[in-house]
């Protein structure tokens, strides 16, 4: 490839750009694990991600992708055999649904159309339907990648509350956690499962579980092979700030400092600043004339924003055009969305100016790809951002 100045403009929706202070404290000298300065570390990378996802219960952080925590938040509370409720909003919840299958549950795909957030009407009357409790668990994710569609988690909490049904909730929060407000504890979630590139900023490699109390004594009876995911040998050995194997210590530098950011900040004005900027994100799209995957207005995600091209178009060539003239990554489309949408990714460490050059290349993109559009949507983004300063 030809020399091109400039940082590469990574607008996927994750992994997201890594800010320089993270970069430069992950750059520091490995120290022993199990030294007295690691517990230090241990200690508040376990703490500070309570506070992230808002539970005083246990979390655990593995050095893994967010395939990993889906894997963990499955054996370590359900038996082979077991029958699990999931709910299709897109191409993430249909990798957890094959991987279910894969390790010996028996999942149920409540259908959905992949341009909304799940039903939280439908999984109430299916769990009404099962009067013996034989669906051990509801797993929902709650901002859907490949569509930019956000569920809503108190409503399916409410569904199993109001079928009187025993089930654990388990979410998947791999692409909303630290972008969009999420309550583990508030929203009486069982299980939630999250992963450090995305909203956290940093590279991907670590993985998370925040467990309840209900889901800690289900692990107890659950029988599914577990030793690299087993929860029990993680709690005993965090209690002190330490692991019971080798952890990732650089990547938990980097968490450190990406906690210290999101603090420093307030979570409050970080999802703020997230739906400030998605919403200009829309703007531009609206003039542009072009058509949001999501169609419900309510579960628009503040996170990414996935963008309909019309039918005779190849959304993967606008994609190319876009990355050989401006250098930069838009997401591709997913599963069942591909060469039919582009996603814009708008999260993470991601201010005003950062979101008008992504908009101003995608906006140069259509012109060069003969993409029919309207004139007008950086100007549009630009007019928003500048009133709600």
């Amino acid at each position: 490839m030809a020399f091109r100045s400039g940082r590469h403009y990574l607008q996927i929706p994750g992994p997201s750009n890594v800010p320089d202070r993270i970069l430069r404290a992950i750059d520091h000298p490995t120290i022993d694990h199990r030294g007295p300065d690691f517990a230090e570390l241990g200690h508040t990378c376990l703490n500070g991600m309570k506070k992230i996802f808002k539970t005083k219960s246990h979390v655990i952080i593995y050095p893994a992708s967010g395939t990993g925590a889906w894997e963990a938040a499955l054996v370590n509370v359900l038996s082979p055999g077991d029958k699990v409720l999931m709910y299709e909003t897109g191409q993430f919840a249909s990798l957890w649904n094959e991987l279910a299958q894969r390790i010996g549950l028996l999942p149920e795909f409540i259908e959905g159309t992949w341009r909304s957030g799940a039903d939280a009407g439908a999984i109430e009357e299916r769990l009404k339907g099962d009067t013996k409790h034989e669906i051990k668990a509801v797993c929902v994710v709650h901002n859907e990648t490949s569509t930019g569609a956000t569920s809503n988690i108190p409503a399916v909490r409410a569904a199993l509350n109001t079928a009187h049904h025993p089930a654990l909730l388990i979410v998947d929060t791999i692409s909303s956690l630290a972008s969009i407000d999420y309550r583990h504890d508030e929203w009486g979630v069982d299980i939630t499962v999250s992963g450090s590139q995305k909203g956290l900023m940093l590279p991907p490699g670590l993985s998370f579980n925040a467990i309840s109390e209900k889901a800690l004594k289900a692990s107890e009876t659950a029988v599914l092979p577990r030793s690299y995911w087993d929860w029990s040998s993680m709690i005993e050995n965090n209690k002190t700030g330490y692991f019971p194997y080798t952890p990732a210590t650089n990547l938990l530098y980097g968490l450190k400092e990406a906690l210290a950011m999101l603090f420093e900040e307030g979570l409050a004005n970080v999802f703020a600043r997230h739906n400030r900027h998605a919403e200009a994100t829309r703007q531009a799209v609206q003039a542009w004339g072009m058509e949001i995957l999501c169609n419900n207005p309510n579960e628009f995600s503040s996170v990414l924003t996935a963008v309909v091209v019309p039918d005779n178009i190849d959304a993967d060539y606008l994609r190319s055009v876009i990355l050989n003239n401006f250098d930069m990554s838009l997401g591709t489309g997913l599963g069942k969305m591909k060469g039919k949408i582009f996603r814009i990714g708008h999260l993470g460490d991601f201010n005003d100016l950062a979101l008008i050059g992504t908009l101003a290349g995608v906006e140069m993109g259509l012109s060069l790809a003969q993409v029919p559009y309207q004139k007008g949507g950086v100007e549009r983004a630009m007019t928003y951002l500048a009133k709600s300063s």
